[in-house]
């Protein structure tokens, strides 16, 4: 199958998704929601037929979560703990595949972790390659090493395959100045710098995968997936959730919008 024909009206040509685990399952549960896992193939679809090169690295906190799990139980080593974890990404990661192709979706599932049975090994330029074929590449098991967050993976590997953006998908419609299920007067930004992120220690991502993109000026779009059509608008480059990057890149100061 040829890939997509690419859309004029695209902004990201080569764009990494990050998915928590979170939405992987129904809201306050764990486990894997195929109902949850089609929402996300369906709406990933419609940003790959765009002509979008979209890979998508994913959480698994639905599952396990490394740092919650260490703090149970002190017979686990930390470091054991976060490979448990990525072991959870992976089968978001099948589970993610299986829903895509049966959508027609070509795929490819590749692992930082060497799991032959059951996907490809993470290799930079193959990786790019199925890009270019018009693939969806699935990117599980983190980075593969322990104490790196799978938001800091994402960062990681947009830098790696000269990724435009990076979209963060949350289950709320951006970044906010408090806990909006806690303050109903928190304010919603349109747009933030990274140095912004890091002084007021907003919730985007761990401050390393925000400092990576400091360091790069690599944006970092933080929207609801959840919402039908939002992930070809953040691709297409519309006004969705917070953009977050460099001061220079736009003449307008960023600033905080109220919640429609």
């Amino acid at each position: 199958m040829n890939a997509p024909e690419e859309d004029p009206g695209v902004k990201y040509r080569r764009v990494v998704l990050k998915i928590s685990g979170e939405g992987f399952a129904e809201p306050g549960q764990r486990g894997i929601s195929m109902q949850a896992v089609e929402h996300i193939a369906q709406q990933t679809k419609l940003a790959a037929d765009q002509g979008v090169q979209l890979a998508v690295v994913i959480g698994g906190g639905n599952l396990l979560r490394g740092a919650q799990f260490t703090s149970q139980s002190s017979s686990i080593h930390e470091a054991t703990a976060h490979y448990m974890g990525m072991l959870a990404t992976v089968m978001n990661g099948l589970a993610l595949q299986d829903a895509l192709e049966s959508l027609g979706c070509q795929t490819r599932l590749m692992t930082a972790i060497r799991m032959d049975g059951v996907a490809e090994p993470y290799i930079r330029r193959r990786a790019r390659r199925h890009l270019e074929k018009g693939r969806i590449v699935i990117l599980a098991a983190g980075t593969g090493s322990p104490y790196v967050t799978t938001d800091t993976a994402a960062v990681l590997r947009a830098l790696e395959l000269e990724a435009q953006v990076v979209l963060k998908a949350t289950r709320v419609d951006g970044v906010y100045s408090d806990d909006p299920e806690k303050n109903p007067h928190a304010v919603l930004y349109s747009k933030l710098t990274y140095q912004q992120v890091l002084e007021q220690r907003l919730r985007v991502m761990d401050p390393t995968a925000v400092a990576q993109c400091m360091e790069h000026d690599l944006p970092v779009m933080v929207f609801n997936f959840q919402k039908p059509g939002n992930i070809v608008r953040a691709v297409r480059g519309e006004r969705v959730g917070t953009l977050v990057h460099s001061a220079s890149a736009t003449s307008q100061p960023p600033g905080p919008r109220t919640q429609p």
